[in-house]
């Protein structure tokens, strides 16, 4: 059991050492919101995900409601359960209720792809081990960054505030190049976003329904443009 908790946490620094940098960002936009360190902390120990832990920290700071913030998490986060049922399939049976809901709690993107890629069933202690690196590299990047906002000269500050949409920008490049679809989406949704930012009428929305709307509606033309065909649906099954 030791020796596989090991094995998994050595497969899982890599991954802990990029949340770290990314984690860094997002504790030094939080603090420039408003939010004081010990909550973004807070937030990233609760939530491990970037993208939705981004959305909500602009619905909670621009004045959002429960409702938009519950609705977002769900639309960006619903990949994560989709994810943790499929990796379901591969754990052992060692692996007890109790233990599959703490897995699916910090099964990330990078988590489920190094836990997919390992032959045959993965066990407890090795999840455990695969999780660890990454879940306090996440809460130790939130909490450097927080404390170091309030250190950094100003510049330094401007600089590193966008460093977490440079992230986003650096994810979605590749795809999109490789695909028509996906860049299709990606633009649908960036020109959704300034529209609801810009436009009369549009932006009385709240950032949180606007959100919700951007997501949804680029998804759909996603779905749209590049259906999943049976044959590949039935090779899944």
């Amino acid at each position: 059991m030791k020796s596989k908790y090991i094995k998994g946490f050595r497969d899982g620094i890599p991954i802990g050492l990029g949340y770290l940098s990314v984690s860094f960002a997002f504790g030094i936009t939080a603090v420039s919101l408003g939010v004081p360190p010990l909550i973004a902390l807070m937030i990233s120990m609760t939530n491990v995900t970037s993208a939705g832990q981004l959305a909500g920290l602009t619905i909670m700071t621009g004045g959002g409601s429960v409702a938009e913030l519950i609705l977002s998490q769900i639309i960006i986060n619903l990949r994560y359960a989709l994810m943790s049922v499929s990796l379901s399939q591969k754990l052992s049976k060692n692996v007890t209720l109790a233990d599959r809901f703490a897995i699916a709690f910090c099964n990330t993107d990078e988590v489920f792809a190094v836990a997919s890629g390992q032959k045959g069933e993965v066990g407890r202690a090795y999840m455990y081990g695969l999780i660890t690196a990454p879940y306090f590299g996440w809460a130790a990047g939130t909490l450097l960054g927080s404390v170091a906002s309030g250190i950094l000269p100003a510049s330094v500050m401007s600089a590193l505030g966008i460093a977490i949409y440079g992230m986003f920008v650096a994810i979605i490049i590749p795809p999109a190049k490789a695909s028509r679809t996906v860049a299709i989406v990606c633009i649908t949704a960036a020109a959704l976003s300034c529209a609801f930012y810009y436009l009369p009428v549009l932006n009385r929305l709240s950032s949180g329904f606007a959100i919700i709307l951007c997501a949804v509606a680029a998804a759909v033309l996603g779905a749209i443009l590049s259906p999943v065909k049976e044959e590949e649906e039935a090779e899944h099954e």
